[in-house]
């Protein structure tokens, strides 16, 4: 299948699914958007989606994905949660990219998100 034109992108605990379904079905989607997602890489034992979840990520990036975009509020409380996975890309040198807004988990924010995302996906 070719990934180049398939995208998953969702918010809140949807942003869990993209990545869910991003790691476990890496051939699915090139595209990829997390907007406030509800992601917590920092305990495994939160969901079976984090048991190899280096490994995971290492196959995902293997596949040369277009874009794995990520925005989340200063204020919104999956901030941190966010920051810790934005960490966990960083330290194993996989690309994304990032937009930090004010504000929390608001549809505010995930307008703005919609619309810095998707013009990336007719590039």
């Amino acid at each position: 299948m070719q990934t180049k034109g398939t995208c998953c992108r969702t918010l809140s605990m949807g942003g869990f699914h993209t990545l869910y379904l991003s790691l476990n079905y890496p051939q699915l989607f090139g595209w990829s958007g997390m907007f406030s997602a509800a992601i917590g890489v920092s305990d495994p034992s939160v969901s079976p989606i984090y048991q190899d979840f280096d490994a995971k990520l290492a196959k995902y990036y293997a596949g040369k994905p277009s874009l794995l975009w990520i925005g989340c509020g200063k204020t919104d409380f999956l901030y941190q949660a966010n920051k810790d996975f934005m960490k966990k890309l960083d330290d194993n040198g996989f690309k994304y990219t990032y937009l930090e807004t004010e504000g929390g988990h608001i549809w505010k924010n995930w307008r703005i998100y919609l619309t810095e995302f998707v013009p990336l996906l007719f590039k």
